[in-house]
């Protein structure tokens, strides 16, 4: 069992995966959609219950104890300390600065408009990738970033004109800030996805995200009585951290190795489907049709982006 996982997650140093690596990761990062797609209604509900930094840090937490006894028992897959101190500090980026944007925003704004405009990211990872030398867009694909980008412009007017409250523009105001970090994030993420074992990558870019949060999180966490905590915001943290942070991000940590982090982000023209469906069921929300012409713009742009 042990031989297999490590064969199953070893990097590839070759210079292309064979097809059914590929074909796997592929069906890895759909599983990966859905998990996050369905995180953006947790999130939301648990944020009724928790406050949201207080939230992401339990879940933080958690995902750190199970991926750290994870890197623990690769121990022999394990980074040089150059190499643990850059992934520490990139985490900062990558799961401190995203993950304070991510669950402020979710907890400001519908979830629909969180997730369409989260679809987005693949346009500026293609931006950020081309501006560090990371990666190199073909007209196509830049055709296809123009489209996600203007579609973003419409959901956010959208959300402009929505009802004050849940669909607030400081929400989206978050989630963009946390687009950008997201992005800034994969495209310097892409040199040690290379040669890290995905878990030990987790595992150490995790450690930026808790020295964030026991920070931020710290007043709040003093705050906390959990005794006064139904059980379904303790289930919310449990999903969101196991199976949207660790599943999740091993997952995506995968693509980034096996496809790069462009073609990785292009699996999220599946998360704001799976989000506003399952929004609609939790929360009847129903998107303006200036959000659905954003949307459609940003489906299309991913999908030339892809082609």
């Amino acid at each position: 069992m042990a031989s297999t996982f490590r064969s199953e997650w070893a990097p590839d140093r070759s210079e292309s995966a064979p097809r059914s690596g590929v074909w796997l990761t592929e069906v890895m990062l759909v599983g990966m959609a859905l998990a996050w797609g369905i995180n953006y209604s947790v999130v939301k509900v648990a944020t009724h219950h928790f406050e949201p930094l207080v939230f992401n840090a339990i879940r933080i937490a958690l995902a750190f104890v199970v991926l750290g006894a994870m890197a623990y028992g690769l121990r022999d897959q394990l980074p040089t300390w150059r190499d643990r101190r850059r992934l520490a500090v990139l985490g900062v980026l990558g799961h401190g600065v995203y993950q304070v944007g991510f669950v402020e925003g979710v907890a400001r704004s519908k979830v629909g408009t969180a997730a369409l405009v989260f679809a987005a990211s693949p346009a500026f990872i293609g931006i950020v990738g081309r501006m560090l030398g990371t990666e190199h867009p073909s007209r196509r694909a830049w055709f296809g970033i123009a489209l996600q980008l203007a579609g973003m412009a419409g959901v956010v007017l959208g959300s402009a004109t929505a009802a004050a409250g849940e669909g607030s523009l400081s929400g989206t105001l978050f989630i963009l800030g946390a687009c950008a970090a997201w992005a800034f994030y994969s495209a310097l993420l892409k040199r040690y996805a290379q040669r890290v074992h995905p878990v030990q990558l987790a595992a150490w870019t995790l450690v930026g995200g808790v020295a964030v949060y026991a920070v931020v999180a710290f007043p709040g966490l003093l705050r906390l009585d959990a005794s006064t905590l139904p059980p379904v915001a303790w289930a919310a943290a449990i999903y969101s951290g196991i199976v949207a942070l660790v599943i999740g991000y091993l997952f995506y940590y995968r693509g980034v190795r096996v496809l790069g982090p462009v073609k990785t982000a292009m699996f999220s023209n599946l998360q704001p489907i799976i989000a506003l469906v399952v929004a609609y069921f939790a929360f009847h929300e129903v998107p303006t049709a200036l959000q659905l012409g954003g949307a459609s713009l940003i489906m299309t742009g991913l999908v030339v982006s892809r082609a």
